[in-house]
């Protein structure tokens, strides 16, 4: 796969997980288990970032204390709150694995199918969805932080983190 298109879809992909740490960081205490699910939002978020990065869907694993509660059907909640010192950890394991990926992509690669039960995308694709779906998460997370705090956390244009 070109590097400059590597290193391009890298420096927006990483920025869009940047912004989402961002508001993780930058939520207070008193919103994180409110009611408002801000946590929960936030972990269904790593949740699936991690999930669509992996190469191999269908034995992913997300690393402890996490588990697989967001892949069940029924959509079981986790058996305890996450606290935030958790999720930015977590952040930092699918930064890497974002940037592992992307970096080593090849042609060949970049084309292979990532599939699971519904749906069956190029993994180039599927990380164009998996940024989508980051950054939708993330305007949710600034909304709660909006409404309570006008100072919301800064847009980044690129990471600053090199491919």
């Amino acid at each position: 796969m070109n590097n400059n298109i590597k290193t391009e879809l890298w420096k927006q992909f990483g920025a869009s997980i940047d912004m989402f740490e961002n508001a993780i960081a930058k939520c207070p205490d008193e919103i994180w288990d409110d009611g408002r699910n801000f946590w929960y939002i936030a972990y269904h978020t790593l949740f699936f970032l991690d999930y669509y990065l992996d190469t191999e869907p269908d034995n992913f694993m997300p690393p402890k204390p996490f588990t697989e509660s967001e892949n069940e059907i029924d959509e079981v909640m986790p058996e305890r709150t996450y606290t935030k010192d958790e999720l930015l950890s977590y952040v930092k394991h699918c930064r890497i694995k974002a940037h592992d990926l992307i970096a080593g992509f090849t042609d060949d690669s970049a084309q292979a199918r990532w599939k699971n039960q519904y749906r069956s995308y190029p993994m180039v694709e599927m990380q164009l969805y998996n940024m989508r779906h980051v950054m939708h998460h993330t305007g949710q997370l600034n909304l709660m932080l909006g409404m309570i705090d006008h100072n919301l956390p800064i847009w980044v244009s690129q990471t600053k983190t090199n491919l």
